[in-house]
């Protein structure tokens, strides 16, 4: 394990740019004063924000990029415009030189994913990473990919998806064998596609030691924990993150106004702050922002690109816990004892927002 954990940062990545990935970061540094960060962009803007923040000041570098890839830019765009040359490219390339143990960007998903196959290159017998992160259910967490680093993908990917989840939530959980589910539009072995069916006849087949293949889970079984991890290919993980997260913010909203529409429900309100406050922070999408990026020789975390500072951290958070529980090793050691995972697919199609 390394003294220090070297967090490499996309200070332009995002809506808001070091705005936010500053003070974010100094949020993080607080919870990790062990931390160190190398901040890549726009120096002028990086330093104004840093004036205000004395402890990271202390603990960061800042190497300046003339380049900072768009929100919009496609993939293909981002790669021959912000090659070598980007915030974002620059601080992947920090993890591939060893300067950094993790990069952390809020950037264009597209395009972070791109640049960071070309840059790190893929596991061996991977060729389609994945955006893993922990979602907060009913019965604690569990981890859900692909949330979106591919759109498609046939039976062995989906097979391979398991096998690196596996591996991310027994590190995560310290689990011995964490149990994986499959989504599907139902538990019986006659719905879905055939690439899902197919999927898991080969899970079944592989009777794993590191993990227990529980069969199909349902769109209601993410929230309710039904496995320790849940395997979709990315359009519908992503489509499932961003209906949980919309929901979320409903539901807040509407307990806001049913809170504040009487003098009532104001008095009850004040009986029940408490949980109220405890409902907030367990349905808040940020403590749940990170997705970490599986299947790369390194270590990459990709954050909410409209995230506050708090959110942001959260995401610096994975990241550093990654290094920390050497997750890299451990999805190595796992990927050689399951080979019959490692089957080539086909080229994915670009990344979804």
């Amino acid at each position: 394990m390394p003294q220090k954990v070297r967090i490499a940062l996309d200070a332009m990545g995002g809506d808001f740019g070091p705005s936010v990935v500053v003070p974010g970061a100094a949020i993080a540094l607080g919870r990790h004063p062990d931390a160190e960060f190398l901040l890549f962009g726009d120096s002028a803007s990086i330093e104004e924000e840093l004036a205000a923040h004395a402890a990271l000041r202390k603990s960061a570098r800042v190497i300046h990029t003339d380049v900072a890839v768009a929100m919009h830019d496609k993939p293909s765009v981002a790669l021959r415009r912000g090659r070598y040359k980007s915030s974002m490219w620059q601080a992947i390339e920090a993890v591939k030189k060893g300067d950094a143990d993790v990069a952390v960007s809020a950037g264009n998903t597209g395009a972070l994913m791109a640049m960071a196959r070309f840059c790190l290159r893929t596991l061996p017998g991977i060729d389609r990473p994945a955006i893993a992160a922990t979602w907060p259910t009913m019965r604690g967490d569990s981890v859900v990919l692909d949330l979106g680093a591919t759109i498609g993908g046939d039976a062995h990917h989906l097979k391979a998806l398991a096998v690196m989840g596996a591996a991310m939530a027994s590190v995560l959980f310290d689990l011995e064998r964490p149990t994986v589910g499959l989504l599907n539009i139902g538990v019986e072995e006659i719905k879905g596609g055939e690439e899902i069916r197919e999927a898991a006849e080969l899970l079944r087949a592989m009777d794993s030691r590191r993990f227990e293949f529980i069969g199909f889970v349902e769109g209601d079984g993410i929230g309710k924990g039904a496995a320790d991890v849940i395997v979709s290919e990315g359009f519908s993980g992503n489509i499932a993150l961003k209906a949980a997260e919309g929901t979320a913010r409903q539901l807040s909203e509407y307990l806001r106004a049913a809170m504040s529409r009487t003098w009532r429900s104001k008095i009850g309100y004040l009986f029940a702050r408490d949980a109220f406050k405890a409902l907030k922070e367990k349905m808040d999408p940020n403590k749940s922002n990170g997705g970490v990026f599986l299947g790369l020789n390194g270590i990459v975390v990709k954050s909410h690109g409209g995230t506050s500072a708090d959110g942001f951290a959260y995401a610096v958070d994975v990241g550093y816990d990654m290094v920390r529980y050497d997750l890299l090793t451990k999805i190595n050691q796992t990927l050689n004892r399951e080979a019959g995972a490692l089957v080539s697919t086909p080229p994915a199609q670009e990344a979804v927002s």
